[in-house]
């Protein structure tokens, strides 16, 4: 209910009824009744309430009113939970300013955005829909972590699909906003040059990095009850190479670009402890250098355990059990306090059989296509070239053919990873955004390589902080025959 009362020191009996809607005798006994509220009295004995007085007694009218607690249950809910009570009030108030505010006017589309707990998302969910504020033209936007594993992430999908359908609901990620991921789809399927080799007879192997050059600051309290993988791989990394690797979609439209990721998805295979030891990497970092700062490991951070096992760093191989990407590696890695701040896509083509620069046998590669996210955002191909000059016909050199994206923003002014994701909420279009399946899916293959690991013999590694991560990491690409690509 919204009570509304002009702003002043003291409220006879009367206007307190009034606003409220109910008999002065009603004021008087809740006064009696509960401790909380404490009117003034004049020269006359009238009774003269505060701003105070009305805080308290629109939390009595909530419970009693419009929760349906009988007195009783009122004096116990305030009694053994107080805070909690005037918090959830104070939420319920709020919500219901808003629904007035909207009601002003006849065409609206309202937009909740949760940058919470994602525990909290149900409970939210609820509160809206008992204020009356979700209506067929509401979304919701939903920050990740969805959930810490899959049953957690079922639960909260659950209760928020009571509240909003599926179509209202944007799951977000700020990778898939950025220009360069959204290009992807544009590099692959509009150009044969590189679609008729986008497979495995043309790809020997794809790598996938997030390097992170910060710590984890003053979130050590969750980030060690999520560990990297959960953090990282799960949403930012497993989203990239979803669209990396999947099959051109019919239609540029929200359902195909989803159903082509989920396929994706369902086709990667898990771990098991069997390949655990050659296809995993698990690392925590220690004290070390960043930037010529000395940084504290990890179990000796701020409000940290001392016995912690929690993985600051991950690397792992995995494959795509489908007729295009049979046979492919495809390299993960992420950290955190490497030596520097790095995100990027490498595909790694396949070499032809025969050399005609025979000075080179040995050393040459197939082509490198580089997609970089941070800390510029571009494309670069390295293409094979000759050096100017006279008597070197069998001298060949790597060079980059690069576009780069970041003068092209500045230029043209193009909006932000979360702006033009922004943008995509308001007008509707969920194709950078994801879908149940997706989230689920992506937490299922998470869960067993956890579980494989934990049922393994595999042991946690560690790193010095402003490193390129353990020794480990290099070992699992070198033993088959692969390296990453370091600037």
């Amino acid at each position: 209910m919204n009570i509304e009362l002009p702003e002043k020191q003291y409220y006879k009996i009367g206007e307190v009824a009034s606003a409220f809607q109910v008999n002065t005798s009603l004021i008087r006994f809740w006064e009696k009744e509960f401790d909380i509220i404490k009117p003034k009295k004049n020269a006359k004995g009238n009774r003269l309430f505060t701003s105070n007085d009305i805080a308290n007694l629109k939390l009595i009218y909530n419970l009693v009113k419009e929760r349906g607690f009988t007195l009783e249950g009122a004096k116990q809910k305030l009694k053994k939970n107080p805070l909690g009570t005037i918090n959830n009030y104070e939420i319920i108030s709020r919500l219901e300013f808003v629904k007035g505010e909207l009601n002003k006017t006849t065409s609206f589309q309202n937009i909740f955005y949760f940058s919470t707990p994602a525990d909290a998302f149900g409970e939210i969910s609820d509160m809206l829909k008992k204020s009356q504020l979700i209506n067929s033209r509401s979304k919701v936007v939903l920050e990740k972590p969805l959930g810490f594993s899959l049953a957690s992430s079922k639960d909260i999908n659950s209760k928020i699909s009571k509240c909003f359908s599926e179509s209202q609901i944007y799951r977000i990620d700020h990778y898939l906003g950025k220009d360069t991921v959204q290009n992807l789809i544009t590099l692959r399927f509009a150009n044969s040059l590189f679609s008729s080799q986008w497979n495995s007879k043309g790809v020997e192997y794809v790598e996938i990095t997030a390097a992170e050059s910060v710590g984890i600051e003053d979130r050590w309290g969750y980030f060690d009850g999520m560990g990297q993988l959960r953090d990282m791989v799960q949403s930012h990394l497993l989203q990239l190479l979803c669209l990396i690797a999947m099959e051109p979609p019919n239609r540029l439209d929200d359902q195909s670009i989803r159903s082509e990721k989920v396929k994706v998805l369902e086709a990667l295979k898990p771990l098991d402890e069997e390949s655990i030891a050659s296809s995993f990497v698990s690392a925590q970092y220690t004290d070390g250098v960043v930037d010529g700062v000395h940084k504290p490991g990890y179990i000796n951070e701020e409000g940290a355990r001392p016995d912690s096992k929690t993985e600051t760093f991950v690397s792992v191989k995995t494959e795509i059990q489908n007729w295009r990407w049979s046979g492919v590696p495809f390299y993960l890695r992420t950290g955190k306090r490497m030596e520097t701040k790095m995100t990027q896509i490498v595909i790694h083509f396949k070499s032809d059989g025969h050399y005609i620069f025979n000075e080179n046998k040995e050393s040459l590669k197939g082509n490198t296509l580089i997609i970089s996210l941070h800390p510029t955002e571009g494309i670069s191909l390295q293409v094979f070239t000759k050096p100017h000059g006279v008597d070197k016909h069998s001298i060949i050199r790597s060079d980059p053919m690069s576009l780069d994206f970041i003068k092209t923003q500045q230029l043209l002014n193009i909006p932000s990873g979360y702006q033009s994701l922004l943008m995509d909420i308001l007008n509707g279009n969920q194709s950078l955004f994801l879908c149940r399946e997706e989230v689920e899916l992506a937490w299922k293959w998470c869960d067993e390589t956890l579980d494989a690991f934990n049922n393994s013999n595999q042991e946690l590694f560690y790193y010095k902080s402003g490193s390129n991560g353990p020794k480990e990491s290099e070992a699992l690409i070198t033993n088959n025959g692969h390296q990453w690509h370091e600037e």
